[in-house]
């Protein structure tokens, strides 16, 4: 039997997925994103409007499709203004996940 003869199918690509800058017509939009997120020590919500600007760079420049920012995240609703980073004191004073359940646990199919 001969695989090879089967009709294939060429699927659109998915969502999230297109082409690349090869032009760097939004590098300098890439760039400043980037360097905001180095500066802000990788919290990307300090950084949202330098994002929006990049991605709208690319939606001008049809390296994306066209999409409401408002879908992608951008909508006021989805802004995030006094976001605290976890402090890890639990870990500190030495507790660990699941180590205060006592017993062993069943499995679902031996319950």
């Amino acid at each position: 039997m001969n695989f090879s003869s089967a009709k294939q199918t060429i699927k659109p690509p998915q969502r999230g997925i297109f082409p690349l800058d090869h032009d760097s017509e939004c590098k300098p939009f890439m760039k400043e994103y980037i360097e905001c997120l180095k500066q802000q020590q990788d919290k990307h919500h300090l950084c949202r409007d330098l994002s929006k600007n990049y991605l709208e760079c690319r939606m001008d420049r049809q390296l994306m499709a066209k999409e409401d920012l408002d879908k992608l995240g951008f909508s006021e609703d989805a802004r995030v203004d006094h976001a605290e980073e976890y402090d890890k004191t639990k870990e500190r004073e030495g507790y660990v996940a699941g180590k205060h359940i006592e017993g062993r646990m069943k499995w679902w199919f031996q319950r």
